[in-house]
């Protein structure tokens, strides 16, 4: 027949040049093999570099998402709860307790060193303490001036006035000028002897004005000179 004479690959064709159809059903071409080839080592790839593969399916937005799960955290904390007034007493009393702190430490830091004195220098004297001018009035007048000064106290001099005595004769003998090496001074000894410039402001020599001042101590510490006394005899002091 005709058609049995014609080349199967159309007319004109060159077999050689022409793909074996059959052939290509029995094995596969060089095409096929590249592509199993690929596909193998893109499935090595995914097993050993697993971390690279997930980045590269992601987009490589891992940080992005780890922000992001980070601001809904912080979206869901709950805000902290007030102070009760304890804990703001006691963040208060810390606060305090830190300031007194700082200001010992910066008070001893700006103590006055004393200045070393060269070799063979001696020491400078020290100055007198007990004040020089005037001089004291007599026990006897001390006393007949506090003795007129009780009843505008209150207090009755016949009842009063020997307490006083025996109070003052033991403090400062009634001098003017008793100074103790603790600050006290003048007849009361009032400590410091300041104190007593509420009363005048010549209590260093005037003994008016010191008796005036201890009077009123008396008053305001133990009501009478007898109560006064009676503190003294027990502790030794007023």
């Amino acid at each position: 027949m005709a058609t049995s004479a014609m080349p199967p690959y159309g007319p004109g064709a060159d077999p050689a040049l022409t793909p074996d159809f059959e052939g290509g059903h029995r094995a596969p071409g060089t095409g096929n093999k590249r592509l199993i080839r690929f596909a193998a080592v893109a499935a090595a790839v995914a097993v050993v570099g697993g971390g690279g593969v997930a980045w590269a399916v992601t987009g490589g937005s891992s940080s992005s998402n780890k922000d992001h799960t980070t601001q809904q955290v912080q979206a869901q904390a709950p805000p902290p709860a007030p102070l009760t007034d304890a804990q703001r007493a006691d963040a208060e009393k810390r606060r305090q307790k830190e300031l007194k702190k700082r200001a010992s430490r910066a008070a001893r830091s700006q103590v006055v060193r004393p200045k070393l004195l060269a070799k063979g220098t001696p020491p400078p004297k020290p100055k007198p303490t007990t004040p020089s001018a005037g001089d004291p009035v007599p026990a006897s007048e001390a006393q007949r001036i506090a003795r007129s000064l009780l009843p505008s106290f209150g207090w009755s001099p016949s009842s009063q006035f020997g307490c006083l005595v025996n109070l003052w004769n033991r403090e400062s003998g009634w001098n003017v000028h008793a100074a103790n090496p603790s600050g006290a001074y003048g007849i009361p000894q009032a400590k410091p002897g300041s104190k007593m410039s509420s009363a005048g402001p010549d209590w260093q020599n005037n003994a008016t004005t010191q008796i005036k001042w201890g009077l009123g101590y008396i008053k305001d510490r133990y009501s009478t000179p007898c109560g006064a006394w009676s503190h003294s005899q027990s502790s030794g002091w007023y």
